[in-house]
């Protein structure tokens, strides 16, 4: 039916949805009198088929399902699905590779990406916001690999965090402090523990007369309620253009945007010495994300990116990060695959070669976020707190 539906739209040039929808009901209604289909069959054809002609084909039911947050894609005939922290393997496929090759390129083209052969790896995303990666062969040996990331349609609010279970109310209001002050906080934590839903939520608490700039691999940030925000994607070089903007670039630009504070949605690589620059020239209070293991290995990781980037001794590096960081959150995901806020940590100083941190909340041994110890330098906090009253 699909190929009868594809040969009809081709005679007929440029279609809206709704003159597809009709073409699409003639092909159903002329196949149920043969074959005696229910209402329900008919249904389901209809939306399959309108699917695999302006949609994700197979794909589009699970994008629009609010509780799936994962969508694996092992080649055209295993997709996987995770849903509440569970994955499973999903019933449907697509009929062939090629209809996997047709919904990949569509999702690159749309953001402007270009993956083939030559170039086999890309990052996208949907027009929802959704993170999508893609691995082509030959670098895939067994087909075409999908993975998308599925954010809620509704940014997370830190109070879905607390009714959640993911911090506390205490911890909560001591960050949404920390964030109008000024202060300058990194998340950490390791693959799919909510860092980007995280650094939203904390967004949320930025005053709403600052002048925000977000820079990202790939625009998946929703910052509410800032009406002075710059946006910046970097961009991949295409074979019809051969220039490529890195974040490095991005930040660069940032700077001469006149920005109160700047959020980059992950530091990955050599761009961290430019962020931990232009947190030292006047733009305290900016958000960043970056994968680590730990409070700790976040600094060492830090130290790592730098280096990547710029050829700078160990020391020099560790007084730019004490001097630039303030706040680590690291956040976590137990066996039932809740995310939650693992540790709130303050970098107190750099002093005998290391950088000193002071945990500041922790989890107890029933698990319960607490706090461990008041944060030292108030000076920011007691300011903001004076403008308040």
């Amino acid at each position: 039916m699909r190929k009868l539906l594809m040969s009809r739209l081709e005679a007929r040039g440029e279609l809206t949805d709704e003159e597809i929808l009709e073409i699409i009901d003639d092909l159903v209604l002329s196949r149920s009198r043969e074959f005696l289909l229910t209402l329900k069959e008919k249904e389901g054809l209809r939306k399959d088929l309108f699917y695999s002609v302006r949609k994700l084909d197979v794909l589009q039911e699970l994008v629009e399902d609010n509780t799936v947050t994962e969508i694996m894609v092992n080649g055209y005939r295993d997709i996987f699905v995770e849903r509440d922290g569970i994955i499973r393997k999903w019933e449907k496929s697509f009929t062939s590779e090629e209809r996997l090759q047709d919904v990949i390129q569509q999702i690159a083209g749309k953001c402007n990406r270009v993956v083939n052969e030559q170039i086999p790896i890309a990052d996208a995303r949907l027009e929802n916001g959704s993170r999508v990666n893609i691995v082509l062969p030959p670098v895939a040996l067994d087909g075409p690999i999908m993975t998308i990331r599925r954010f809620p349609d509704d940014p997370v609010t830190m109070e879905k965090l607390v009714s959640w279970g993911s911090i506390t109310a205490e911890g909560a209001g001591f960050l949404r402090n920390l964030v109008r002050a000024g202060y300058t906080i990194l998340v950490g934590g390791g693959t799919s523990t909510g860092k980007t839903t995280f650094l939203n939520a904390l967004s949320n608490f930025i005053p709403k007369e600052e002048r925000i700039v977000t820079i990202e691999d790939n625009a998946e940030l929703q910052i509410q309620g800032i009406d002075n925000l710059v946006r910046l994607e970097a961009k991949a070089a295409n074979l019809e253009e051969n220039r490529e903007i890195t974040i490095r670039d991005l930040i660069k630009t940032a700077l001469r945007m006149r920005p109160s504070r700047i959020i980059i949605g992950e530091v990955r690589s050599g761009e961290a010495g430019d962020f931990l620059s232009c947190l030292n020239t006047g733009h305290s209070g900016s958000l960043g994300s970056a994968h680590a293991n730990s409070v700790r290995d976040m600094i060492g990781r830090l130290e790592m990116m730098v280096l990547m980037g710029m050829d700078l001794p160990i020391p020099v590096i560790r007084r730019q990060i004490a001097s630039g960081v303030e706040i680590l959150v690291h956040l976590t995901r137990d066996k039932t695959g809740r995310r939650m806020v693992e540790e709130i940590a303050e970098i107190t100083e750099y002093a005998e070669g290391e950088i000193q941190i002071q945990t500041l909340y922790g989890r107890n041994r029933q698990s319960e976020l607490v706090c461990v110890s008041p944060l030292r330098h108030r000076e920011k906090l007691e300011k903001s707190n004076e403008k308040n009253q």
